[in-house]
C-alpha cells in the first residue's frame, strides 16, 4: 500500500492516531461534566446538556484544543483534571512497532498535533513516546490549527517539508482534507481512533485501523 522507499518524513497526529482517543472522549464527555456538576450542585446530565454544546461550538478551532481557554470558560482547572484521569492514557496497538521500524529505516518522524504543549507533556509522561520523534509540533506554536492552511505553511518553513516524500497519518477528516488541500502527497486515515468505538471508514482516504499493516519494512 505504501512505497516506503519514496517516503523520508512521517507526520503523525497524537490523539486517535498514536494514543487511544477513549481518554479524550471520556475526559470531555463524562469527567469534565461530572466535576462541573459537583461544583455547581447540578445533575451530571444537566452538566452534560450545558457543556457539550459549548464544546461543539469550538470544534475544529484552536480554542477546542486549549486547556486554558476551557479553564476560563468552565471555571475548572483543566490541566489538573487531565492529570487526575491520566491513568486512562493508552498507546494504540502496534504504534511502538511502527515507530521502531521507522527509526530503523532512518525516517524523519514528526509529531504534528493540535494538542497544547501542556497536554502533550501530560500524555508523554504516561505514553513515553517522545524519544521517537525528531520534532514535536503543536499547532499552538503557530496560532493556527491543522485545519488551517497557515499551519501547513508554517510547518513547511520550520522543518523544510517536502510534500512529495512525506506521509501523514491522522484520524480527523477535516485535518486530512486540509493536508490534502496543502498538497501532502501521501495521506492515511485512522479508522479506529478509540478502543471503545467501532471502526468507521473516513471517506475519501486510504484507511487503516492500526499500524500493523503499514510497518515501513524495505
Amino acid at each position: 500500500m505504501i512505497d516506503w522507499q519514496k517516503i523520508d518524513t512521517i507526520l503523525l497526529d497524537l490523539d486517535g492516531t498514536l494514543l487511544d482517543l477513549n481518554y479524550d472522549l471520556h475526559f470531555w464527555l463524562e469527567y469534565v461534566p461530572l466535576i462541573y456538576s459537583k461544583s455547581h450542585n447540578i445533575s451530571h446530565k444537566s452538566a452534560k446538556d450545558k457543556i457539550i454544546p459549548i464544546l461543539k461550538s469550538e470544534m475544529g478551532k484552536l480554542n477546542w484544543y486549549c486547556p486554558y481557554y476551557w479553564g476560563d470558560r468552565l471555571g475548572l482547572d483543566i490541566l489538573k483534571l487531565k492529570i487526575e484521569l491520566s491513568h486512562m492514557i493508552q498507546v494504540l496497538p502496534y504504534v511502538e512497532d511502527f515507530l521502531n521500524e521507522a527509526r530503523a529505516q532512518n525516517k524523519k518522524i514528526i509529531l504534528a498535533t493540535n494538542a497544547h504543549r501542556k497536554t502533550i507533556n501530560i500524555k508523554m509522561d504516561i505514553a513515553n513516546l517522545e524519544g521517537y520523534f525528531d520534532g514535536i509540533i503543536s499547532s499552538h506554536d503557530y496560532g493556527a490549527a491543522k485545519q488551517e492552511q497557515r499551519f501547513w505553511s508554517k510547518l513547511t518553513a520550520e522543518i523544510k517539508l517536502n510534500k512529495d516524500s512525506t506521509i501523514f497519518f491522522d484520524d480527523s477528516k477535516d485535518v486530512l482534507e486540509s493536508a490534502r488541500q496543502f498538497g501532502i502527497k501521501h495521506i492515511v486515515a485512522i479508522s479506529k481512533p478509540s478502543s471503545e468505538i467501532a471502526s468507521k471508514k473516513v471517506e475519501g482516504f486510504v484507511n487503516i485501523e492500526n499500524f500493523n499493516n503499514v510497518l515501513p519494512r524495505i
